[in-house]
């Protein structure tokens, strides 16, 4: 019996469970392929974008650059962090290498919130798929002996054609469960090497920055 055939014959707790999962199934794999993709590129435009930064002469020419290599706008968004200027305000008081590392936290965080997006709902998908089918199975079990005993008479076929109607609902629940749990597991071990990439460019950059302020600034014996 298809699933199309167990969703049309059963009760309104079936179908609803039916749809769960259906819903489920639609919603990881639109983030594991959508995310797939973006983390591919996320890899290629980190790698490009620091190295092209790198072999600037100044900042200038590399926000130029990165224009064309940080397609994702991972990178960009960390050196255009470092450039804003907040005089007058809370923000723009004290040290500029606290300054720096205020605002280079606070584009890390965006940033890595548009690499994270997703993994909520394939977590969410990879714990709760299996026991919505669960519900189904002793949904449809439940059924099937409530059928069975009204019949009078038990028989073994009366038996195995229901009761494997219901363990269908597991094995979809766990269809379901499965690919979003292999793709959380990867996927997070991608967005942790980027991240780690990211934190340790916003490093190196808070650093030139600082420097660069630093000796610009003119010294009390040169006033």
């Amino acid at each position: 019996m298809s699933l199309w055939e167990i969703f049309r014959q059963g009760d309104v707790v079936t179908r609803v469970v039916a749809l769960v999962l259906l819903a489920m199934s639609v919603g990881s794999w639109v983030v594991i392929l959508g995310k797939g993709w973006l983390l591919h590129q996320s890899r290629i435009d980190v790698a490009r974008s620091t190295a092209a930064f790198w072999q600037c002469a100044t900042v200038e020419e590399a926000l130029h650059k990165l224009e064309r290599f940080d397609r994702q706008q991972l990178v960009r968004p960390l050196v255009v962090a470092t450039r804003s200027q907040a005089p007058g305000t809370l923000a723009g008081a004290g040290d500029r290498a606290q300054q720096l590392t205020r605002v280079l936290r606070d584009a890390l965080h965006v940033v890595l919130r548009k690499l994270q997006f997703g993994q909520v709902l394939l977590a969410t998908v990879g714990s709760t798929a299996p026991f919505v089918g669960l519900l189904g199975t002793v949904w449809g079990i439940y059924h099937a002996l409530i059928s069975i005993s009204s019949a009078g008479q038990v028989t073994i076929d009366k038996i195995a054609a229901p009761v494997g109607e219901a363990l269908i609902m597991t094995a979809a629940g766990l269809a379901v469960a499965i690919p979003a749990v292999l793709a959380y597991n990867v996927m997070g071990r991608v967005i942790g090497s980027i991240e780690a990439d990211l934190e340790g460019f916003a490093r190196d950059l808070r650093e030139l920055t600082a420097h660069a302020v630093v000796s610009t600034t003119p010294s009390v014996a040169t006033l």
